[in-house]
């Protein structure tokens, strides 16, 4: 058997998925996209980034390993229809990403992202006016300017759209602050169907997209569903850029249908500098880093690894894809 790696890897990796291959398995570590044209004829394995010419030349393929998770700038039509296993990296970024979202929603629930920029503006301001210490006198059941400004997290709801890896690693953070949590995922049977999200965006305090960019979520999130959500509802995307319209997003927040967003990944990367969201006092936005971690790169080869391995010894691949539906 021959496994074609291109991108090449460095001298260590490569001699650990050469120990795990095997003297069964041949790695070629193309150093060029020449090199790996020329090593395409015979390989039964790919890792690195696939593309059409090189496809073309692989006759036996049976199977390629994507070095990211995300695959809808990886895949291609005579990729998903050829018959080889396509197994990508997903679930590396779950907890990190979960870690994210809590930030987040901690922000919007107490105000941390207001306080921060009046420290920078040295304004000694509590939300809901008055100031420190200040005392109300409230009859039973009242609750002072301040505190109205503050959420209570357990009595919040959070709708996820997407219950895979990522999504479950947010329902079990969210439900260890007491909040709430209901999903819709279109595969997974412990979540709504898709289609009671109508009832899940009336319902949540939060929205949160963990969803992959697919055929069916381009372009899901737009004035229609902004629309169903509460007025006092927050959206959060760390799923992808693609799926949320920003025009629209824009919209919501100046009509004030939504009251704020959270955002990691946009339609367009870089987000401009001249981009409305940047200045919506209500608005978080992070550069697409909700899953940056020091664990990661362990993590990412530890998974090929396994993988070169369970190929080797013709066992089940982890991490495989419906390449019809991008994940």
């Amino acid at each position: 058997m021959k496994l074609v790696i291109h991108p090449p890897v460095d001298e260590r990796r490569l001699k650990l998925v050469q120990d795990a291959a095997g003297d069964s398995v041949e790695v070629i570590n193309a150093a060029s996209p020449d090199d790996a044209a020329a090593a395409m004829p015979g390989a039964e394995a790919f890792f690195g980034k696939m593309t059409p010419a090189l496809l073309a030349r692989a006759g036996g393929l049976r199977w390629i390993q994507s070095p990211t998770a995300s695959l809808e700038h990886y895949l291609f039509p005579a990729l998903i229809d050829h018959p080889c296993q396509l197994t990508n990296m997903r679930g590396l970024y779950s907890d990190v990403i979960a870690d994210h979202v809590m930030g987040y929603v901690l922000c919007f629930a107490r105000n941390l992202h207001t306080y921060i920029r009046r420290q920078i503006q040295h304004l000694y301001q509590p939300e809901g006016g008055g100031h420190s210490g200040q005392q109300y006198i409230l009859g039973p059941g009242a609750v002072s300017p301040i505190d109205r400004a503050h959420m209570h997290l357990a009595d919040q709801t959070m709708g996820v759209v997407g219950l895979g890896a990522i999504g479950l690693e947010i329902r079990r953070r969210a439900e260890a602050f007491g909040i709430r949590v209901a999903a819709v995922d279109p595969i997974n049977p412990d979540a709504w169907p898709m289609e009671r999200l109508p009832e899940l965006l009336s319902t949540s305090t939060f929205v949160v997209i963990a969803a992959p960019h697919t055929p069916r979520t381009e372009r899901m999130f737009r004035t229609p569903l902004f629309e169903q959500m509460q007025p006092s509802s927050y959206l959060i995307n760390i799923g992808r850029g693609a799926i949320v319209v920003l025009d629209d997003l824009v919209e919501a927040l100046r009509s004030r249908t939504i009251a704020g967003a959270a955002l990691d990944v946009y339609e367009t990367e870089p987000l401009p500098a001249d981009h409305p969201l940047w200045d919506f006092p209500n608005v978080i936005l992070t550069p697409h880093i909700a899953g940056n971690s020091t664990r990661i790169a362990e993590r990412h080869l530890a998974l090929l690894l396994d993988n070169v391995r369970r190929f080797a010894a013709g066992d089940p691949l982890r991490n495989l894809v419906n390449k019809s539906e991008w994940f």
